[in-house]
């Protein structure tokens, strides 16, 4: 297992951070430093806002604004670390990384199960932090909890089932060893490690705001003492990674941006239709890489799903606040999206689109937009390619199986794809012809702790979950043993 780094910011690229040793301010606190009181209903002892290096809580010279996209309130000041500090967490988690290597399977397993079992201890507490911060459903952020532990839960076991192999060479004299070895220091997203005991340095946090994103980004991409980056964002700051992390030839996985598809056949299940179809766009408001992007339906049903999708909208859609019981949809995370969404459907009714629901901002604030459907939409929308990230549903009409792949493969992003029918040939044929690395058939949810998870194209490098995802963090080794 590899030493991790976490690089937090306000809607900034989120990279692993490094161990800390060096640059570590005087008198840097052996406790927790916790927000001064925490806004009302968030758990104080949760709720940090400084950095996390070599065990310690690690102040900065500046901070930064959080604020509820909600209502605008602003959540706290969280440490703005700069390159000093990821230097520091660099160097910490690479000293880190000297003996945690040595570290047995078994141990290593039993630490990750006990981080698991914090994390679903703390999953209601957590997952308000979660809505506070991004405005999402409370029920939303609750699933996204226990998600994000299940990966915990699952290399926790997959950790005990890295193996090797033995190759039997022409040599008589020779046998050929294969051994799996931990990469080293990495990148990476994960939380609430200090209390499941995980040794200091192992586990480092070194939040910052957008201003600094790219400066502590280059720095973790360049330092040599990093083995791996791992980023989640979009394909534009990816490739400026990739550009760093290229000079030191460093291992990457990157889940960037998609322009997912949603094809509904004549043949489908329309009623099925609309449950994905609603499932794969409304998510978090249609803020996640896997929500539904373009719907392309054939013309023998498109009548009926337009209908029905319509009427699904405005029965079972609740805009508001996320910690309201009745809300199904948030705000967006800040206005910059929100003057995205109406851009997309500006540009749709000015080239012909027709609205059928929403189509305008909402009226509780800045932040929200009505869920919105548009029909009679044509490729040379914005919307058809480019990707929304909002509660934006534009339908293509279309006639043939050939037509609808070419569609959809005409992105150069390609993470996920979902497609309705009931012939089992065309199930096959259109499976196999889409060009993403994820496929929903019949489905509007893809996502388990059990599959790989990632995408071709420009949406990204290497694969998480699955039994595939630990491979992203090990080096094979060949041993070539003779004189038997």
């Amino acid at each position: 297992m590899a030493t991790c780094l976490r690089l937090r910011s306000c809607r900034a690229p989120r990279l692993p951070p490094a161990p800390a040793g060096r640059g570590l301010r005087p008198g840097c606190p052996a406790q927790p430093r916790r927000s001064a009181g925490g806004p009302a209903g968030l758990s104080a002892a949760l709720l940090r806002t400084e950095g996390f290096v070599g065990g310690r809580w690690l102040p900065a010279a500046a901070a930064f604004p959080v604020h509820d996209p909600a209502s605008g309130a602003q959540l706290g000041l969280v440490a703005d670390c700069g390159v000093p500090e990821t230097r520091a967490a660099v160097r910490a988690a690479y000293e880190a990384f000297c003996s945690w290597r040595g570290v047995s399977a078994k141990e290593r397993s039993s630490l990750l199960r006990k981080w698991y079992n914090l994390m679903m201890q703390n999953k209601d507490d957590l997952a308000k932090i979660i809505t506070a911060e991004s405005g999402k459903p409370l029920k939303e952020a609750q699933g996204e909890v226990a998600y994000s532990a299940l990966f915990l839960e699952w290399f926790s076991e997959e950790a005990r089932r890295v193996y090797g192999d033995v190759i039997y060479t022409p040599a008589k004299e020779k046998r050929a060893l294969v051994l799996k070895q931990p990469l080293g220091v990495a990148a990476v997203i994960t939380p609430l490690a200090d209390q499941a005991a995980i040794p200091p340095g192992v586990y480092n946090v070194i939040p910052c705001s957008r201003a600094k994103a790219k400066e502590v980004g280059e720095a973790l991409c360049t330092d040599p003492l990093v083995s791996k980056i791992s980023f989640t964002g979009s394909t534009a700051t990816g490739k400026i990674l990739l550009h760093h992390a290229a000079g030191s030839v460093k291992r990457v996985s990157m889940e960037l941006g998609g322009h997912a598809p949603f094809i509904v056949f004549d043949s489908a299940n329309v009623d099925q239709a609309v449950a994905g179809a609603m499932a794969s766009k409304f998510r978090n408001s249609g803020q996640t890489c896997v929500c539904s992007n373009r719907f392309l339906v054939q013309r023998g049903i498109h009548d009926s799903f337009v209908k029905k999708f319509a009427e699904a909208i405005k029965t079972n859609l609740h805009v508001g606040n996320g910690f309201e019981e009745r809300t199904t949809q948030g705000p967006l995370i800040d206005e910059k999206a929100v003057e995205k969404v109406e851009k997309h459907v500006n540009d749709a009714v000015s080239k012909g689109a027709t609205v059928v629901t929403g189509g305008k901002r909402h009226q509780l604030g800045k932040n929200f937009f009505e869920p919105t459907l548009l029909s009679n939409v044509t490729r040379d929308m914005l919307c058809s390619h480019e990707e929304t990230f909002g509660p934006l549903a534009p339908v293509i009409k279309f006639d043939t199986e050939e037509e609808a792949v070419a569609i959809a493969n005409a992105a150069d992003v390609g993470l996920a794809g979902y497609f309705y029918s009931q012939d089992p040939a065309q199930i096959w044929r259109v499976a196999e012809r889409l060009e993403v690395g994820m496929v929903g058939v019949n489905e509007g949810l893809i996502s388990s702790v059990e599959c790989p998870f990632g995408g071709v194209k420009q949406s990204g490098l290497g694969r998480e979950g699955s039994k595939y995802g630990i491979d992203e963090y090990l080096e094979l080794k060949y041993v070539c043993f003779g004189g038997l």
